[in-house]
């Protein structure tokens, strides 16, 4: 009995050790160390010294009571953990010249993250334990602050060499994004609102053991403008986000040779997007890694739910996306093996989608928001979910099953006409951006496959709200092809609903069975 019970003390010492721990951590106001709120002046070096003298002592919490607070870029430490009372606004300078950032060695190791800035209003390289947490907001300003920087490019005093003048606005690496943290470790950031960055929202690169969650992330105030960006980080948590972006949700990216994204896990988050709701890539070098989405609502959404993409010679393999539901959105899915750059084409494999329904509009989802991705060159018909390799690389193993996708038809042979005795008209685009708008004209209305191995289709559901004279499944170049309880809306598609060009079954296809309108 008496051994039980030592064995129950030392568990429950075990237990709250830790709150101790985090009770112990000193909580600093900072409103009784030289920050005063709603004065509109510049708290940048203070800010940033009472940072540096925490950190040096071991850490603590920098507790911002109710009030707005106006800085420029300042550097979080190992150990510091910023807190945002309610009604706590952190508030970005809109100067440009409150933006720098000594770049340390590290930071200079791969020339494919040229295009990605290194600013930020809050940065953080080499910081272990660090935290943003509280009900609270920070304000880029971004839009002020971007526009500002359009001025001083125009006027000749900082003139960026990649100014967008076909857009006519600085570069994204001219522009600070809201927070970057790199080559850092155990980091939180929970229930503040992010807003109104210059560029992306927020981005980690190189990091590791990182909890997102509860976020209100709301990045409209410019182009380029990202909720959450992840770039080769490892053991990443992202749940319970609310994401409104001018650009993707959330994007993962992979800069750096020899790394990756690896053990990333996204659930339970609701998005809109001027672009892709969920996208892996464009920046590919590295690769992906045991990914796992679920539970994600999707609105107003431009481009594409889930865009699947590997095009600089990274891996990505063993993807797992569940329950998902996007309303009024571009597409369905897009799953992408090219090969922009890189010695040799990438790997794509291993990708099961299980739950996925759709609602795909006829005319554009995001035709009511200011900051609306740019428009095609081209007029189409809708454009349906596309799965593509390339010649001599193909895709490998895709489960797709339990998939609902309503389809706007009204598809015209006058307004654009691929004929299925010309297939091969459909251009390969294999160094191309990877985009599910990228082949122009397709000639399915609803899934386009092809350079693909082992793909299965089980339990679909496809439904069109007007015509559509194209067949539903188009599979060119395609071995080992499962069709497994496909329905159709509409019994006027029968004749064609299925085209196969040099293309293999694994097991017999079944007719499918057709439902009302």
């Amino acid at each position: 009995m008496k051994n039980t019970f030592s064995v129950f003390l030392l568990l429950l010492l075990f237990s709250i050790a830790p709150l101790f721990a985090s009770q112990s951590q000193p909580i600093i106001n900072v409103n009784q160390h030289g920050l005063t709120p709603n004065s509109g002046v510049s708290c940048t070096q203070v800010l940033q010294s009472i940072i540096d003298e925490i950190s040096q002592n071991g850490g603590g919490v920098l507790s911002f009571p109710k009030g707005i607070y106006t800085t420029g870029c300042f550097e979080l430490k190992t150990g510091v953990k910023i807190h945002l009372q309610k009604g706590a606004i952190l508030q970005g300078s809109t100067n440009p010249y409150d933006y720098t950032f000594n770049l340390s060695e590290n930071e200079k190791v791969s020339p494919n993250a040229k295009d990605n800035s290194m600013l930020a209003l809050i940065v953080a390289n080499d910081a272990t334990d660090i935290a943003i947490y509280g009900k609270g907001t920070i304000d880029g300003r971004g839009r002020e602050l971007a526009l500002n920087i359009d001025s001083l490019h125009h006027i000749g005093e900082v003139v960026d060499p990649k100014y967008n003048y076909k857009r006519m606005r600085p570069n994204e690496t001219a522009r600070p994004k809201l927070i970057r943290f790199s080559h850092s470790s155990n980091i939180q950031l929970s229930g503040v609102t992010l807003c109104n960055s210059a560029c992306w929202g927020v981005t980690l690169e190189l990091c590791s053991n990182v909890r997102i969650k509860n976020l209100t992330i709301e990045n409209r105030a410019y182009w380029n403008n990202d909720g959450i960006d992840i770039t080769d980080c490892r053991d990443v948590q992202i749940t319970h986000c609310d994401i409104d972006a001018a650009d993707d949700g959330i994007c993962l990216k992979s800069y750096y040779k020899g790394f990756r994204n690896d053990s990333i896990y996204i659930a339970d988050c609701r998005i809109c997007s001027s672009a892709s709701a969920i996208k892996f890539g464009t920046a590919s070098h590295g690769g992906f890694h045991d990914v796992e989405i679920e539970n994600i609502y999707v609105y107003d959404t431009y481009r594409s739910a889930i865009a699947i993409e590997t095009v600089d010679g990274g891996n990505l393999e063993n993807i797992t996306v569940r329950n998902i539901k996007a309303k009024n959105t571009g597409n369905a899915l897009f799953i992408r093996l090219g090969h922009r750059s890189g010695e040799t084409p990438g790997t794509l494999r291993n990708i099961h989608i299980d739950g996925l329904a759709v609602e795909v509009p006829f005319g554009r989802p995001d035709l009511n928001y200011d900051m609306r991705g740019p428009a095609l060159p081209f007029f189409h018909n809708p454009i349906p979910a596309s799965i593509t390799g390339i010649p001599g690389a193909k895709v490998e193993n895709v489960v797709i099953e339990n998939i609902n996708i309503v389809y706007p038809g009204r598809s015209s042979k006058g307004m654009a006409y691929v004929p299925l005795s010309r297939l091969e008209q459909v251009p390969e685009q294999i160094k191309s951006y990877p985009e599910y708008t990228m082949f122009g004209e397709l000639p399915s209305w609803a899934f386009y496959v092809r350079h693909v191995n082992d793909i299965t289709f089980r339990n679909i559901t496809l439904k069109l709200k007007a015509d559509d004279y194209r067949p539903a499944f188009v599979f060119d170049d395609v071995n080992e092809i499962i069709l497994d309880n496909v329905k159709l809306s509409r019994k006027e598609s029968k004749r064609n609903w299925l085209i196969m060009k040099d293309s293999q079954k694994k097991q017999p296809i079944n007719t499918p069975s057709y439902s009302p309108r």
